[in-house]
């Protein structure tokens, strides 16, 4: 069994039932699973169903257990949508990390991340709330994968990672185990109570090789409007509740690159106390943290 993670509200994210993968971020699967000759499922022109990505995942899983790795590898920075080509105007990894935080809800709900700095040490953290009702190894593999492959090509190089560790049971088959192990270029741990990998902090700091910064404010602000777009699309779905979260997540999103997120500020910004904002948020079965 996976070990209790946050739960959706907690993350900011949408209940299952609302919860999609956009089509570009989706693409990588559809096109490994036709290799293996599976029967798709139906996506609109812009989405697929949460539940849908992980089932497909599950049944390339089936057919060949390191599809999560090739799903991974086949990611691109058309594959996040218009964060992706954020990422490649910042500066630093670091600014890439931050982005990946604003924006990761523009390619898709499967879950969040996170970036817990340990002295020299920094810890990336993904967050999935769907894992203990959806089980499986493939999405988080897949996920990543594709982290790691496009930080890789970002650099021009391959970034060491100290430790990686996933939620699920290790495979029962060596063979499989070493192939992951392979992959990442190191012995992955697993049975973490949540997806992590830990590396040098100073890696955040390299500069991105051939980044152009001038381009960053005209991304930035394209991707805002697309994610603004989709959480004003959520509201009008969502109930009493839902809408509150998504409120609050929205002003944090929008004040994160100022530094400017303190639950003072945004319960000011919605007109609301912070006692009463923190009691709203535990009603919804969510926290301001």
């Amino acid at each position: 069994m996976h070990a209790a993670d946050h739960t959706a509200a907690e993350l900011g994210l949408p209940p299952l039932a609302l919860a999609r993968v956009a089509s570009a971020y989706a693409q990588a699967a559809r096109d490994e699973a036709a290799l293996l000759g599976l029967s798709l499922p139906l996506a609109s022109v812009d989405e697929l169903p949460v539940r849908d990505y992980i089932a497909l995942l599950e049944r390339g899983g089936a057919a060949a257990p390191d599809f999560g790795l090739r799903v991974g590898a086949r990611m691109r920075a058309s594959s996040f949508v218009a964060y992706g080509h954020v990422l490649l105007s910042c500066p630093r990894f670091g600014d890439a990390v931050v982005q990946t935080r604003r924006f990761e809800g523009l390619a898709h709900d499967l879950g969040r991340s996170e970036l817990v700095i340990e002295g020299h040490e920094a810890v990336y953290l993904w967050h999935c709330p769907w894992l203990r009702e959806l089980p499986g190894r493939q999405l988080p593999e897949s996920v990543m994968a594709s982290i790691l492959a496009f930080t890789h090509w970002l650099a021009g190089r391959y970034l060491p990672v100290r430790e990686l560790a996933f939620p699920h049971r290790a495979p029962d088959d060596v063979a499989q185990r070493r192939r992951v192990d392979e992959w990442f270029g190191l012995r992955v741990d697993y049975g973490a109570p949540v997806t992590r990998a830990r590396f040098d902090a100073a890696l955040l700091e390299e500069p991105i090789p051939g980044a152009d910064p001038a381009l960053f404010p005209l991304l930035e602000q394209r991707a805002a409007q697309l994610l603004a777009a989709r959480q004003q699309a959520l509201a009008k779905k969502a109930p009493r509740e839902a809408k509150l979260v998504s409120a609050v997540r929205a002003q944090i999103a929008e004040r994160l690159a100022q530094d400017g997120a303190r639950v003072g500020q945004v319960a000011q910004a919605l007109a609301l106390s912070p006692r009463t904002l923190q009691r709203r948020l535990a009603e919804a079965g969510a926290s301001f943290q």
